[in-house]
């Protein structure tokens, strides 16, 4: 039986690189995200048929409601949830962060992920056989946070708390959740590291960055355990950047 993965966020870097990799391993994936163009090229680069892209704003329940009724239509399971959609706010000081911006960050890091995780155990614990598995993409951030970053902070240390009661919630119907926590994927979003990264002591720093295939297969990792093994919670990182010893 061929199983079938829900990448959210999957028209580019992380989530892209997610869902080629599954489709890769013989997934039928699921590809969610605001815009269809890059989800349609994602489709477009996976093997065969593997990969359905379905235009989805994951804030929205009704939209995500839709989301997993196609799903449960199209294929009448659902055996991985990769929950990796998500954004930041301007790096400005938090007491001139707009609340339009802040409601941004929550709802896309944090309401997704739940209303996403929600679907999801809604279809594993009908389906037959029983189960699944969901991984939440966390941060580095939901250890430690950068400077003037206190949306995003916020909200993956909440991404955590999410991981830990639906892990719990989920133990009685088979479903294992976990996390993993990723720093300085090579990405569009991580350009910027190249040149200088704002550091804790005020200064300006190029940080090391990492493949992001190398992201995917941490990813693989954990989605091949059986259901009764779980990574509760795992870290991926390039090597030398400035996390152990930060500040």
């Amino acid at each position: 039986m061929q199983k079938v993965a829900l990448v959210t966020g999957a028209g580019s870097g992380i989530g892209r690189a997610v869902a080629l990799a599954l489709a890769g391993e013989g997934y039928q994936v699921v590809l969610a995200g605001r815009r269809a163009q890059p989800l349609d090229e994602t489709a477009a680069l996976a093997p065969g048929a593997a990969a359905l892209a379905v235009p989805t704003d994951v804030t929205d329940p009704g939209q995500v409601a839709a989301l997993f009724d196609r799903i449960a239509e199209r294929f009448g399971r659902l055996d991985l949830l990769f929950n990796n959609a998500g954004t930041g706010a301007p790096p400005v000081p938090l007491e001139d962060l707009p609340f339009e911006q802040w409601q941004r960050v929550v709802d896309t890091n944090l309401t997704a992920s739940f209303l996403c995780t929600q679907g999801a155990f809604r279809l594993m614990k009908a389906q037959a056989p029983r189960g699944g598995r969901i991984v939440n993409n966390g941060s580095i951030s939901s250890h430690a946070p950068r400077p003037n970053s206190a949306p995003y902070t916020a909200t993956k240390h909440a991404v955590t708390g999410l991981t830990k009661a639906a892990a719990l919630d989920g133990r009685a119907f088979d479903i294992a959740v976990g996390q993993i926590d990723i720093g300085n994927a090579d990405t569009e979003m991580t350009t910027f590291m190249k040149t200088g990264v704002p550091q804790p002591n005020g200064t300006l720093a190029p940080e090391a960055r990492m493949r992001v295939e190398d992201v995917a297969r941490a990813v693989l990792y954990m989605a091949s355990l059986p259901l009764d093994a779980n990574v509760l919670t795992m870290t991926v990182m390039a090597t030398k950047m400035p996390f152990v010893g930060r500040g």
